[in-house]
């Protein structure tokens, strides 16, 4: 299924679904002559809700890189990050986005970007971005025999008929901007099947995952960022699979949240198009997990890849 055929999970034409939002508060307003001596680059953007009652990370990074690629020459786009989450943000209150631009090389340039609210960061991040340079490539190979996302069932068919009571981040992915397909099946009403079985769950998981209908953009640097957004939402997954939890059981008994993020583009992405994410929890420990993940397309290119450790804070 290629990019123009309408994906499941549209909402009405005359309502906007939560892409729509999404796209919205990415569209970042410039601020003029902020800070002490005006000699910053700052914007401001907004929130959508997200799975908690609170900015929801994955935003806010996207948000940020899209500010920092402002400030870039033309031509340039980002091929890698690494962000600390700082702070819980705020829903109300719009993010300041202060980019400091540390160098303009030949071919790269590196920017120092803070997602500010009351005055504090909430988000410290660091990009840096470069030109097309055709070279010798190589890559590790997506793994055989997975099946086709068309084989593989919905969140949005999983959540389509939740009872009243349900989670609230259950009801953020049944309202998503993306579509995910988990092989094996998802966290988000019940642990993995391997705990009903009596046996241990693994610490992998793949996941199928795209815009819920075509985005309509071209620009690479919109696909980059939202690859950001999309990432956060699956990172601390296969930890959370291997200590036999659900989603249900996040905030509740089990406190969790991102601390920080890395990422590398490796190749042009579209993320309206099947993404195949490989994922790996190498570690658990202290009230700390890292989660991995490489991004596939679906005819195996790999496009990105992702680290991030957070808290999780699990009994012994």
């Amino acid at each position: 299924m290629d990019a123009t055929t309408p994906h499941p999970g549209e909402t009405p034409d005359d309502q906007p679904d939560a892409l729509d939002r999404l796209l919205q508060v990415l569209e970042l307003r410039h601020l003029e002559g902020w800070g002490p001596r005006g000699e910053e680059d700052v914007l401001r953007g907004t929130s959508v809700p997200g799975p908690a009652d609170r900015a929801y990370g994955g935003q806010v990074l996207a948000q940020a890189i899209l500010a920092a690629d402002r400030t870039v020459p033309e031509g340039r786009l980002i091929h890698s990050l690494h962000g600390y989450f700082l702070r819980e943000g705020r829903l109300e209150e719009p993010i300041d986005f202060a980019v400091e631009r540390l160098r303009d090389g030949r071919s790269f340039s590196a920017r120092r970007t803070h997602a500010i609210q009351f005055g504090k960061p909430i988000l410290s991040m660091i990009a840096s971005f470069q030109e097309d340079q055709p070279s010798y490539e190589h890559h590790m190979p997506m793994p055989r025999d997975v099946p086709p996302p068309d084989a593989v069932r919905s969140a949005f068919d999983e959540l389509a008929d939740l009872p009243p009571g349900a989670d609230v981040r259950a009801r953020f992915w049944s309202d998503s901007a993306f579509e995910l397909r988990h092989v094996g099946g998802s966290l988000y009403l019940h642990p993995d099947a391997a705990v009903a079985a009596g046996t241990r769950p693994p610490a992998t998981q793949m996941v199928w995952m795209r815009t819920r209908r075509p985005l309509g953009i071209k620009e690479q640097s919109m696909h980059r960022a939202l690859l950001a957004f999309a990432c956060d939402q699956l990172m601390l997954e296969p930890a959370l699979r291997a200590a036999g939890k659900s989603w249900q059981e996040v905030g509740a008994t089990v406190p969790m949240a991102s601390l920080d993020h890395g990422m590398w583009w490796h190749r042009d992405v579209q993320v309206d198009e099947w993404m195949l994410f490989v994922q790996t929890s190498p570690t658990a420990q202290g009230g700390r997990a890292l989660g991995t993940a490489a991004v596939y397309t679906q005819d195996g290119a790999l496009v990105a890849t992702a680290g991030q450790e957070g808290m999780i804070r699990l009994p012994a």
